[in-house]
């Protein structure tokens, strides 16, 4: 995770990042100042020619205004590309600031959150804040400030003017505000349909097999095409609520433009202004009034990314670290866990419940009972995906939660039930990734899974790419390969949801002989099982029925006490 500076650790992680361009702000509010200055070479320009050049018929002095104006121009333009420029660098630096917390958060939101919960979309979120942040709204923002200035200098001209101007500025005003109480509950609705939409389109990704084989395609794609209605024609709505806002404003600016040049020209008639003057008043008014409309067509963007800085900073601030932990050494003792009870993300009501027993260095367990008892449940917490709703899971008297998961990861070994492996080599997969990753380790992770003649047999060996999700491998295969990692650099804590589901006879025999290798070398193996020939390198049976445990000791005592349970009395 990228670290933010120390002195802005304690503050909230969004909070932090924008505090980090504060000066950059100063700097873009300073360029508008000269900016807004120069902005006034236009009007200037135009009532000296009216006033002077036309007056004294001086060919001299229209060049001399002429190359003085040129100058102010291309001074104002590359002051114009420097604040472009640090505006990019803000967003950049917001990016570079906000994107590792950001991708961590996406990472853990799943175990922590209900699906339904889980579908914001927090990378989507920190995109919409920097490209507000690096775009024309900041601007509006800093140019908005400087209307006075251009309202005192019609002043000067004459009360009426100004007043007119005034009168302007308060209708468009008041259109800003009317557009953030309209735009403000559809861009909410919005935010919240797209992340629905995409979820529609993830699912349909993963499950695209099944969708053809079983004909589901009709229907999934009739509920697919009435959630994208439903996102077209609210962005439709919106769409027409900010276009009608943006044109509104653009009109009326156009119209006062013109209302202040027939003022100006009556006040010219009655001699009250100068003919360039009142040229320089239109000019002027038009320019007053552009922030205040920039700010209108911007005001979707800047109430999107209000409301994305407000998603990202409760999201970022629940799962940001309390406190730093303690680096603790590798477990190699004991599990043991006491009253356990454990609940799905989102939901009240346990799945587990009084799950009590120990295990020590070197022994194996097998978790069996009927399907919907909660095995998988406790697989997930043994490993620390789901903290635990009540008790307490501690390796070698430690909780599980003191530990860094980053710290933990390598002393854990976990085979969830539905193998999920990334993009990359078969290498880079059974080593997680690791940087540091060793060919010998690699290599013996393969052999103890019985996977290494399989891999080599690849037309790459280890070194094949297996594409997203491991497409080019058999579920079988998959398998073997998702042991293997679980395996890597031999883990106290080996956790296995139905390790030979798709293995054949060869693939059992070589998980049996894997389990009792990696237990004399001192690890503890839970292995969820639904088949019997799974428990036979294990030494200890636990059973769960409707989340609670019923029993749990030797294996061979438990599975005579199971089997005389489950026959009828004559």
């Amino acid at each position: 995770m990228t670290v933010l500076m120390t002195t802005e650790t304690r503050r909230p992680l969004v909070v932090a990042a924008l505090r980090q361009t504060r000066s950059a702000f100063v700097s873009v509010a300073a360029l508008s100042a000269v900016t807004n200055i120069l902005m006034l070479t236009g009007p200037l320009f135009m009532m000296q020619v009216y006033d002077r050049v036309l007056a004294s018929r001086s060919v001299p002095t229209l060049v001399a205004l002429s190359v003085l104006a040129i100058g102010l121009y291309f001074f104002l333009g590359v002051l114009e590309l420097i604040r472009a420029r640090i505006l990019a660098r803000i967003g950049q630096r917001i990016e570079e600031q906000l994107g590792g917390p950001t991708f961590d958060a996406v990472m853990v939101l799943p175990l922590r959150m209900s699906k339904k919960e889980a579908i914001s979309q927090p990378v989507r979120d920190l995109e919409q804040v920097r490209q507000f942040m690096s775009g024309a709204g900041p601007i509006a923002i800093c140019d908005m400030p400087w209307l006075p200035l251009y309202i005192a200098i019609l002043f000067l001209f004459h009360p009426y003017l100004g007043w007119l101007a005034i009168a302007g500025a308060i209708i468009l005003i008041a259109m800003t505000l009317t557009s953030e109480a309209v735009l403000r509950d559809p861009s909410r609705r919005i935010a919240q349909l797209a992340g629905a939409r995409s979820e529609f389109l993830e699912a349909a990704r993963r499950n695209a097999e099944a969708l053809y084989a079983m004909g589901m395609r009709g229907a999934y794609s009739s509920r697919w095409h009435e959630a994208n209605a439903r996102y077209i024609e609210e962005q439709r709505q919106t769409g027409d609520a900010t276009a009608g806002f943006s044109t509104a404003s653009k009109i009326f600016r156009l119209g006062l433009q013109s209302a202040v040049l027939a003022l100006a020209a009556w006040l010219a008639i009655k001699q009250l202004v100068s003919p360039g003057a009142m040229i320089a008043a239109s000019i002027l008014t038009s320019r007053a009034l552009a922030p205040i409309e920039q700010a209108i067509g911007q005001w979707r963007g800047f109430v999107n990314a209000r409301q994305a800085k407000c998603r990202l900073y409760k999201l970022l601030e629940q799962f940001r670290a309390d406190r730093n932990r303690m680096p603790l050494p590798k477990p190699q003792h004991s599990l043991a866990v006491t009253g356990l009870a454990v609940v799905a993300p989102g939901t009240q009501a346990p799945i587990v419940r009084e799950a009590t027993f120990e295990l020590k260095a070197g022994q194996g367990a097998g978790i069996i009972g009927p399907s919907g008892s909660g095995k998988s449940t406790l697989a997930r917490a043994l490993v620390g995906i789901w903290p635990p709703a009540r008790g307490t899971i501690r390796l070698d008297g430690a909780e599980i939660d003191q530990w860094d998961p980053e710290a933990l990861g390598a002393s854990i070994g976990y085979l969830p039930q539905s193998v999920e492996l990334f993009d990359g080599t078969i290498a880079e997969n059974i080593s997680r990734f690791s940087r540091s990753a060793s060919s010998e380790d690699t290599i013996h992770a393969a052999k103890l899974a019985g996977a290494h003649e399989l891999i080599l047999s690849m037309p790459d060996g280890y070194d094949t790419r297996i594409g997203a999700n491991g497409a080019i491998l058999s579920a079988g295969q998959r398998q073997r390969v998702g042991l293997a990692r679980a395996l890597y650099q031999q883990p106290f804590l080996i956790v296995l949801d139905e390790p030979n589901a798709n293995l054949d006879a060869e693939g059992e025999t070589a998980l049996t002989n894997a389990i009792m290798r990696i237990r004399e070398a001192g690890s503890i193996v839970v292995i969820i099982a639904h088949r019997p020939s799974a428990l036979a390198a294990v030494d200890h049976v636990l059973v769960l029925a409707q989340g609670a445990m019923v029993s749990f000791g030797p294996r061979d005592e438990v599975l005579r006490k199971t089997t005389m349970r489950t026959v009828p009395e004559k």
